[in-house]
């Protein structure tokens, strides 16, 4: 089914927020809203690869319904995105849906169910533009793991747009979407969101049910919004949040407005920087404009404090303990047996196992199980597992410490930006090593966001991150706004131009 061609006149960069009070106004509908993103997904898809699968028909009909739920009066706070757009991280299962993981293993695998989350945003209004690609079974940090080929950074497409959720990324910042979800298990909602110059937002570790959603890594696993701005973000997670009691890890706890804090001001906030945030290994560029970005925060009333954080140094060997042991643990599941890719010669069962696992997963996977079973095994178990699980301890314990002093962290999302295909792969601690900054939020299960606060020497976007105490989103959001009210890093756009010339009219 073909949308190309349609023409509403809308503008492909407008906010969740906007989107939302054009709706309510009557200005445009949700079926208007639908046929303008899908037809720029149908001419810019090609060229970035942000959607593994699309379906009009479906999208659609779900913004007709939409439109019908409004006209019969269903909006306002039953449901308060209504007929606003959102794709989703092709990690979460939808029912009727392809869900890949970006894996062959699923390449051909259609969700019977749904995840909560998903069914949360569907209550709150919104509609379905499609399913996003992803490093495979959000194992990455470039989005170049991902079955179905890399996705392209809009902002330059010979870079990438970080991972695992890159195409979540690149989505919102080529307008294809005012709004995605990612999950983040070292830093994959938080790192694309800086390389693609966008709001990103990891909440508290069971704010957002992981029901339904394809495990990586248990403990760490989060679902998470991606969005333009700290107020969108703030809208996303109203939907998202609250209490699945299909979800072990849920928290169970009333339901809060994450808008409310929106409009407060930041005199007497404290700022920590931690050194070790802050040293040998972080680029010159990225440094310059969060030093920029905190001179912003000073002068809307906030002090800094030097703080340490001196097990943080330790987060990513912990973290590629945890993970590929969680990892391997989830992923046995996928054996050919029950769902999923199955080789197609075997001799027995035990050789269907073998074959069907060594080709339906990749390099990137299969090096993690490997390492995960490793560490797991018999007489490394004290050795490896165990040790790492008292390395979470000890960082969860320096930010109770750097709590006393301080009411939020702040510093470089990651280290450098978004670099170019192929300068990593290669070199697996390298790309490891991209998420140093990132990974500490995951281990303790504390919520971190980042958001653009400049661009390094060659123009490419710098992210800082805001690390809060528990269930502190609230605050950390009105933070983010309010330095997003006084600069306009977060309005930056792709000019695309390689893609410019084959746009049809109506859908640029």
């Amino acid at each position: 089914m073909s949308v190309a061609g349609t023409q509403s006149g809308w503008d492909s960069f407008a906010t969740v927020a906007q989107t939302k009070r054009a709706l309510e106004a009557r200005q445009v509908s949700a079926e208007e809203l639908a046929r303008h993103y899908l037809a720029r997904a149908e001419i810019l898809n090609p060229t970035l690869n942000a959607f593994i699968t699309l379906d009009p028909e479906r999208t659609l009909a779900e913004a007709r319904a939409a439109d019908a739920r409004r006209a019969r009066g269903e909006d306002g706070e039953a449901a308060p995105l209504l007929g606003v757009p959102v794709a989703h991280k092709d990690i979460y299962l939808i029912e009727g849906w392809r869900t890949t993981c970006g894996s062959r293993m699923l390449a051909n695998f259609v969700a019977p169910y749904t995840a909560s989350v998903v069914e949360s945003m569907t209550r709150a209004g919104m509609v379905t533009l499609g399913k996003l690609n992803m490093d495979e079974f959000a194992m990455g940090s470039s989005n170049e793991t991902s079955y179905f080929g890399p996705v392209r950074n809009p902002f330059d497409l010979n870079r990438v747009p970080g991972g695992s959720s890159g195409g979540s990324a690149a989505a919102v910042a080529a307008g294809l979407a005012p709004a995605t979800t990612g999950t983040d298990t070292g830093g994959s909602i938080r790192q694309p969101a800086m390389f693609c110059n966008l709001t990103g937002l990891k909440p508290t570790y069971g704010i957002c049910s992981r029901y339904g959603i394809i495990a990586f890594a248990s403990s760490l696993d989060q679902a998470g919004p991606f969005a333009r701005t700290a107020e969108d973000c703030a809208l996303l997670l109203n939907a998202m949040a609250g209490h699945d009691p299909r979800d072990a890890t849920s928290l169970e706890r009333p339901r809060e407005d994450y808008t409310r804090r929106l409009e407060e001001p930041l005199a007497g906030l404290r700022i920590g920087l931690p050194r070790e945030f802050f040293g040998e290994g972080v680029d010159s560029g990225v440094l310059a404009a969060v030093e920029g970005a905190l001179e912003v925060y000073r002068a809307l009333g906030a002090t800094t404090v030097e703080i340490s954080l001196p097990n943080v140094k330790y987060s990513v060997p912990a973290y590629y303990v945890v993970a590929p042991a969680e990892a391997s643990s989830n992923l046995s599941r996928f054996d050919g047996v029950r769902y999923g890719h199955r080789a197609a010669e075997y001799d027995d069962l035990l050789d269907m196992y073998k074959r069907t696992r060594a080709e339906g997963f990749g390099a990137e996977v299969k090096r993690r199980i490997l390492i995960g079973t490793y560490v797991l095994s018999h007489g490394y178990y004290d050795a490896y597992y165990l040790q790492a699980g008292k390395l979470r301890r000890l960082i969860a314990e320096d930010f109770k410490r750097a709590y006393a002093e301080c009411d939020v962290v702040m510093g470089p999302t990651a280290p450098e930006t978004a670099f170019a295909f192929g300068a990593k792969s290669d070199d697996p601690v390298k790309m490891y090593l991209n998420d140093i900054f990132t990974i500490c939020a995951n281990l303790t299960g504390q919520p971190a966001l980042s958001h653009p606060c400049g661009v390094d020497a060659q123009g490419q976007a710098v992210g800082l991150q805001i690390i809060g105490n528990y269930l502190d989103e609230a605050r950390m959001l009105a933070i983010a706004h309010r330095f997003q009210q006084a600069t306009d890093w977060h309005m930056r756009r792709p000019a695309l131009e390689p893609m410019r010339a084959s746009m049809a009219g109506g859908a640029a």
